[in-house]
C-alpha cells in the first residue's frame, strides 16, 4: 500500500519534559518521527512542553505548540488546528496515555481526527493487563501468574492465591514507577496504597515473582501488510528483578542458544501480529535459565527507551520508520541506506548499555536497584568483543573510573562483598571485579547475582588479564592484546605505574592505534557506506577520510543531573551550522538517546567514550582544523586542556579563557581588574583553612567543591559545627581538592547567556530567577523577560556581561550568574565558559538562536558580519517562564528540600501575555498538582514566619483550610488566621501522616532551621511522607508567592454583594 494522499496535516504528541524513565529517548523518536513525516510532504503539527530538545525547535515540525500536555490543551490544539491525524506511538507513556484519553472522551471523533499506526483497540489490549493476558492465553503464550486488582484488599487476596514474593505493576505507568517486589502482606500494603495512586486507572497488576531467569527484550516492526521483522534483541546482564532501564543490556543476546532465540524472536512476532501493531514495538521475556520455558513480560506497543538503544545498536531507525507505516507505506518500500526496511539489520559487533544513575549526587538515596528505574540517562559502547564493548561502556560513564575497579570496594572483606552483590546495585559490576580479583570462585559469584556463567567468565577474564599487563611493563606484545581486548590507556598506565600520556606516546611510536568499523545494519552484505563507526584494534579501517576541511565537535555523554539534553541541542545547532559553513562536521558522543548521535545529522558520527585516548585516536585520523569543546557541557570542557597538551587545536574559547573562568584565583584576579564585585570567600584545602576563613568572611557562607558541575555537594553553613561536619564527611577537601568558601548574600538571582566574539557582545535575554539565591538555579523558576528588577540593575549587568566576554576571552556562548542585593548592588557569583542549561529556553524565548551564532562566532564569522548589532535587542511583549521537573518519586531515600544543590531532571515552558497565566501552564505542564481549594499544611521555621504570614492570608482569602504543626499553628492564630493544630512530627508522627493520607491536603509548605538537627530531621520525614502520597511540596517562600499569584488569577473569587 502505497503512503495515503488523503492525509495533509498531522499532529504528533511529544513526551513532555525529561524524568527518570522518560527522557532524551523519546525526543530523539519524536524528532526522527516529525522530519519523516515532513519528508513525506505532510504538514506537522507538534505538542511538546519540554524546551530543552531539538525536538521543539522550529525548523523540526511545521509548527511547534509548547503547551502543557493535557487532555485540555491538546482538545484546543485539535479544535483549532483540525488536524486529519495524530500519531499516537512517538511520544513515550505520556504521548500514548494522551492519544487513548482523547479517543476515550469522544474529542478525535468530534474533530474528525484518525488515529494513525496501531489501533486503539491493540493499544488497550497491549496495555491493559487483564486484556493481554487473555490475548497471550489464546495465543498458547505463557503468561506469569498474575492478578488484576484495585485495591488493598484486593491485592492481598491475589498475593495469598499467587503466593509470595509477588511484583507490583501499576497500569499506564512510565519507568516501572510505583512498581516493586513485596516479600509479605506488610510490605504489600505499603507499596499498593502508592501504586494505586500511581496508576492514573487506579490498577495494580500482582504478579508472581520470577526474580532470577533471564530478561531478554526484541524490537519488533510490522506494517499494514503483515510483514514483520525482529531489528534487534537484547538481553540483560541482571536477571528479572531489576527494571530493564537499570539493568546492563547487550546487544545482539549473548547467552541465547539458537534454539532459544528463534523461540522467543517467534514469539514476539506471534504477539505483534495478534496485536495487529502497526510501526515499532518491544516485548519483554523471561526465560528460565534452566530450561525451554519462559513467560511474556510485556509488549509496549509503541516507540519505546529501548528502541533508541535498539536503533543506535542496529543502525535501524525506528522511529523514522514507524512514523512512515504509521501513514501507510510498507517496510519494502521504506529505504534504510541501500536496503528496504523489510531487511533484518545484522549485527557483527557486540553493544554493551550501561545506566547512568544520579547517586553521585543523592547519597541519600538508596542505591539498590528493582523494578522501578532509577536511572538518569545511559551510554552505549560498541567493541568486536564484549570485554571490549565493557570496558568501553565503564569508562564512558564519567563516574571517576577508567576501568572495571572502584577503589571503593578495597576495604570490603570478601564476606562483606559477596552479601553486597546479592542486591542489585549500580556498582555491582566492580564488586564482582574485585572479588574475582581476590580468587573468589565464579560459581560463589553466580549463587549470588544469579548472573549467567558466560558473562562472569567474560568479566574474569578482563581481572585475569590485569596480571599479566602487571608483570610484563613496556611488553610491545602485551600492549597490543590489551588494546585488542578493551583496556584503557589509563587502565594499563595504573597496572604500569607510569602516567597515561607514556602509555600513549608509546602506542604511538609502535604504531598502535584503532581502526573504525562502520554501523551498516546488514553487517557488511551488501555494499552501503553509512558515517557511523566505532573503533577497535583490528586491520582494515573503514572509516574513509574526507580530503574536505573538518570540525569535531564534542558531544556531553550520558544525561545526568546538571547536564541534560540541553547540551545536545546545542551540539546538534553547532553540526548544521558548520555543515553550512562548507566544513564537514564530526561528532564524537556516547549517548544513544539523543538526536546527536543520529548518523544522519553529522557528516561522520565517532560512537566512542569521551576520553582524552579515545578522542586523540579519532583526531590522529581525521587531522581536524579544530575541535569545539564549549557546546558539551563540562564533560567537553574538561577534556579541552588535555587536548591542547596533545597539541590539538581547540577552536572558540580556548584553554586560557576557560582557566580564567574556571580558576578561583585567576578569576578572582579577572574581576579585580575590571571592578566587578563578588560575595567574599576562599579556596580552603583543609578543614582548620575552612574554619578560618569561615569566621573571618561571616556566616552564613556557601560552601561547594571547586570544578562542579549542577551544585554538587554544595550547601548553606550557618555555623562552625555544620561546617566542619561538611569538609570532614560531604566532601574530600585536600591541596589538590579545594573547597570554596563563600559569603552567603541573600538576593534575587539573576541569569544571562551571552555570545562575545572578541570585540563586541550580544545578550539576547536577561532572566529573572523566582527563587532567592541558595536554590541552584536549574531548580528555580526562571522567567523572561525579568519582572522585579530595575533599569538600573539591568544596565549593570549588561555592562559586567560586556567586560567579563572581552576580559576573559570568551569566542562563543558563555553564562553567567548574579546576585541582586536588597540595595540593588550587583555581585556574580560564577561564569560558565560554555553552552549552558538554559540556551535552548532563551533561544525559544527570545527567538535568536544561540548556538547557531555561537558556531559562527567560533568559525571567525563576528556578530557585526551575522548582522547583530546591538547589545541587548528590545524584549519580547510576551512572558516565558521556565519550571524544573523533579523525579523524586523515583528515588526513594532522597530529600526533596531545595538547595544549592541541582535535583531536577528536566522542565517545561509556559508562556503568555501575562505572567500568572504563563507561569500557570509551566507548572501545569510540569506536572505540579494545582489545586484551588483544599487544605494547606505547614510547618515553617521560626525566622521565616513573619515572611510567611501574608501568604498564609491569600491562601485563607482563597478559601483554603490551614493546617499547621504547633509552633506554626500558635504564630498563625496569633495573627488571626483560623488554625487547626497539629502535633510536631518529633513529638507524634501519626498526626501528621493522618493528614497526609487524607487526601485533603493540597500542598505542603515546609521550610528548615538548620541549626535544628531534629527540626532538620522531622522536615526529611514529613517531605518523604508527601512524596509516597504524591502531595505538592514547597520548600521556598518564593515558590510558595508565585503558586498564589497563578492560583489567585485562575480562581473564581466570591464576596457580598455591597463589597
Amino acid at each position: 500500500m502505497p503512503k495515503r494522499t488523503d492525509l495533509h496535516k498531522i499532529l504528533v504528541i511529544g513526551s513532555g519534559p525529561i524524568v527518570i524513565g522518560q527522557a532524551a529517548e523519546f525526543d530523539y523518536a519524536g524528532t526522527q518521527a516529525c522530519l519523516a513525516l515532513r519528508e513525506e510532504g505532510y504538514e506537522v503539527i507538534l505538542a511538546n512542553s519540554n524546551p530543552a530538545t531539538i525536538m521543539t525547535d522550529t525548523t523540526i515540525a511545521d509548527k511547534v505548540y509548547m503547551e502543557p500536555l493535557t487532555v485540555d490543551y491538546l482538545a484546543k490544539i485539535l479544535r483549532f488546528e483540525r488536524p486529519d491525524a495524530i500519531v499516537p506511538g512517538i511520544g513515550g507513556q505520556t504521548g500514548l496515555n494522551l492519544a487513548m484519553e482523547l479517543q476515550r472522551q469522544g474529542i478525535l471523533e468530534e474533530c474528525g481526527v484518525e488515529l494513525l499506526g496501531t489501533s486503539y483497540q491493540s493499544i488497550q489490549q497491549a496495555e491493559d493487563r487483564e486484556l493481554f493476558k487473555e490475548l497471550c492465553l489464546q495465543l498458547g503464550e505463557p503468561v506469569v501468574p498474575s492478578q488484576i486488582t484495585h485495591s488493598i484488599e484486593e491485592a492481598i487476596d491475589a498475593a495469598k492465591a499467587i503466593g509470595y514474593p509477588v511484583i507490583l505493576r501499576p497500569a499506564f505507568t512510565l519507568g516501572g514507577t510505583g512498581g516493586g517486589f513485596a516479600d509479605n502482606e506488610t510490605e504489600l500494603r505499603l507499596m499498593m496504597k502508592n501504586a494505586l495512586t500511581l496508576s492514573p486507572v487506579h490498577q495494580v497488576l500482582i504478579e508472581k515473582s520470577i526474580r532470577g531467569y533471564k530478561e531478554i527484550e526484541y524490537e519488533v516492526m510490522r506494517d499494514a501488510n503483515d510483514t514483520a521483522i525482529t531489528v534487534c534483541n537484547m538481553e540483560n546482564i541482571d536477571p528479572v528483578g531489576i527494571h530493564t532501564g537499570d539493568s546492563i543490556v547487550v546487544a545482539p543476546s549473548q547467552t541465547l542458544t539458537n534454539k532459544e532465540y528463534h523461540l522467543l524472536r517467534d514469539s514476539a512476532l506471534r504477539l505483534i501480529r495478534a496485536l495487529k501493531i502497526e510501526g515499532g514495538c518491544n516485548v519483554q521475556f523471561a526465560l528460565d535459565p534452566q530450561s525451554f520455558q519462559y513467560y511474556v513480560i510485556e509488549v509496549n506497543p509503541r516507540v519505546s527507551r529501548s528502541s533508541a538503544l535498539a536503533s543506535k545498536a542496529s543502525g535501524y531507525p525506528i522511529a523514522r520508520v514507524s512514523a512512515k507505516i504509521a501513514v501507510g507505506m510498507r517496510l519494502d518500500e521504506i529505504r534504510i541506506a541501500n536496503t528496504p526496511a523489510s531487511f533484518e539489520p545484522a549485527l557483527d559487533y557486540v553493544v554493551t548499555k550501561m545506566p547512568r544513575f544520579p547517586f553521585d549526587k543523592f547519597n541519600s538515596a538508596s542505591n539498590i536497584l528493582s523494578t522501578q528505574m532509577k536511572a538518569t540517562g545511559e551510554v552505549m559502547a560498541v567493541g568486536r568483543t564484549l570485554q571490549e564493548s565493557i570496558l568501553k561502556a565503564v569508562r564512558s560513564l564519567e563516574i571517576g573510573v577508567g576501568h572495571i575497579y572502584m577503589s571503593k570496594f578495597d576495604d570490603f572483606s570478601e564476606r562483606k562483598l559477596l552479601e553486597y552483590i546479592r542486591l542489585g546495585t549500580d556498582d555491582r559490576i566492580f564488586a564482582i571485579a574485585e572479588l574475582m580479583s581476590r580468587g573468589t570462585d565464579l560459581g560463589q559469584i553466580a549463587t549470588a547475582t544469579q548472573i549467567d556463567m558466560l558473562f562472569l567468565d567474560k568479566i574474569s577474564n578482563i581481572v585475569r588479564y590485569e596480571g599479566e599487563i602487571k608483570a610484563r611493563p613496556w611488553d610491545e606484545d602485551i600492549l597490543r592484546k590489551a588494546k585488542r581486548k578493551g583496556f584503557s590507556d589509563k587502565a594499563i598506565a595504573w597496572l604500569w605505574k607510569c602516567t597515561e600520556r607514556e602509555v600513549f606516546d608509546k602506542r604511538k611510536e609502535l604504531g598502535i592505534f584503532p581502526v573504525y568499523k562502520m554501523i551498516d545494519t546488514c553487517a557488511s552484505e551488501f555494499d552501503s557506506y553509512i558515517p557511523y563507526f566505532y573503533s577497535t584494534y583490528e586491520e582494515e579501517n573503514e572509516s574513509v577520510v574526507s580530503p574536505h576541511k573538518k570540525i569535531i565537535v564534542l558531544g556531553s555523554g550520558p544525561i545526568r543531573i546538571g547536564q541534560g539534553v540541553e547540551f545536545d541541542y546545542s551540539t546538534v545547532h553547532a553540526v548544521q551550522t558548520i555543515k553550512k559553513s562548507g566544513y564537514d562536521a564530526i561528532i564524537i558522543n556516547n549517548n544513544p538517546e539523543t538526536v546527536s548521535t543520529d548518523y544522519t545529522c553529522s557528516d561522520k558520527l565517532y560512537f566512542e567514550p569521551l576520553t582524552v585516548e579515545d578522542v586523540m585516536n579519532i583526531i590522529e585520523l581525521e587531522k581536524p582544523e579544530g575541535v569545539i569543546a564549549s557546546l558539551g557541557g563540562q564533560t567537553a570542557i574538561n577534556l579541552a586542556q588535555p587536548l591542547r597538551d596533545h597539541g590539538v587545536k581547540i577552536i572558540g574559547t580556548d584553554c586560557d579563557a576557560i582557566e580564567r573562568a574556571e580558576d578561583r584565583k585567576v578569576f578572582e584576579e579577572v574581576l579585580t581588574s575590571l571592578d566587578i564585585p563578588q560575595p567574599r570567600g576562599e579556596a580552603v584545602t583543609s578543614v582548620e583553612d575552612g574554619v578560618r576563613a569561615a569566621a573571618e568572611i561571616g556566616y552564613p557562607v556557601l560552601v561547594r567543591p571547586s570544578f562542579v558541575l549542577g551544585g554538587r555537594a554544595m550547601e548553606i553553613v550557618a555555623n562552625e559545627e555544620m561546617l566542619r561536619r561538611y569538609l570532614k564527611t560531604a566532601v574530600e577537601v585536600d591541596a589538590d581538592k579545594p573547597v570554596l568558601v563563600d559569603k552567603y548574600i541573600i538576593g534575587k538571582e539573576v541569569e544571562v547567556d551571552a555570545i562575545c566574539d572578541g570585540t563586541d557582545v550580544f545578550v539576547p535575554g536577561i532572566m529573572e530567577l523566582v527563587e532567592r539565591t541558595g536554590v541552584h538555579s536549574g531548580d528555580s523558576v526562571s522567567v523572561y523577560p525579568t519582572f522585579s528588577i530595575s533599569q538600573a540593575v539591568k544596565d549593570t549587568i549588561l555592562d559586567y556581561t560586556k567586560k567579563l566576554g572581552l576580559g576573559i576571552g570568551i569566542v562563543g556562548l558563555y553564562n553567567i550568574q548574579f546576585i541582586v542585593d536588597r540595595q540593588d548592588k550587583v555581585y556574580i557569583i560564577e561564569v560558565n565558559p560554555r553552552s549552558s542549561r538554559t540556551v535552548p529556553f532563551l533561544s525559544k524565548a527570545t527567538g535568536w538562536s544561540l548556538a547557531d551564532i555561537a558556531t559562527n562566532v567560533i568559525l571567525g564569522e563576528s556578530l557585526k558580519d551575522q548582522g547583530i548589532t546591538e547589545l541587548y535587542p528590545k524584549e519580547k511583549e510576551r512572558w516565558y517562564c521556565k519550571v524544573p521537573v523533579f523525579s523524586f518519586s523515583k528515588l526513594s531515600g532522597m530529600d526533596t528540600y531545595l538547595s544549592p544543590e541541582m535535583k531536577s531532571t528536566g522542565e517545561a515552558i509556559g508562556y503568555d501575555d501575562r505572567l500568572p497565566y504563563a507561569l500557570y501552564k509551566a507548572m501545569e505542564a510540569a506536572g505540579m498538582k494545582l489545586q484551588d481549594h483544599g487544605t494547606v499544611l505547614l510547618s515553617v521555621c521560626e525566622e521565616d514566619m513573619p515572611e510567611a504570614l501574608p501568604l498564609v492570608q491569600r491562601f485563607y482569602r482563597l478559601g483554603f483550610n490551614i493546617e499547621a504543626t504547633t509552633g506554626t499553628a500558635l504564630f498563625l492564630k496569633d495573627h488571626g488566621i483560623r488554625t487547626r493544630m497539629k502535633k510536631d512530627y518529633t513529638e507524634d508522627p501519626s498526626d501528621i501522616t493522618t493528614a497526609m493520607r487524607s487526601g485533603k491536603v493540597a500542598y505542603l509548605i515546609n521550610t528548615r532551621d538548620p541549626n535544628s538537627a531534629a527540626h532538620v530531621n522531622a522536615g526529611v520525614e514529613m517531605r518523604r511522607l508527601a512524596i509516597e502520597n504524591n502531595l505538592t511540596t514547597l520548600t521556598s517562600l518564593d515558590t510558595v508567592r508565585a503558586l498564589l499569584d497563578v492560583l489567585e488569577a485562575i480562581s473564581s473569587r466570591i464576596s457580598p454583594i455591597d463589597g
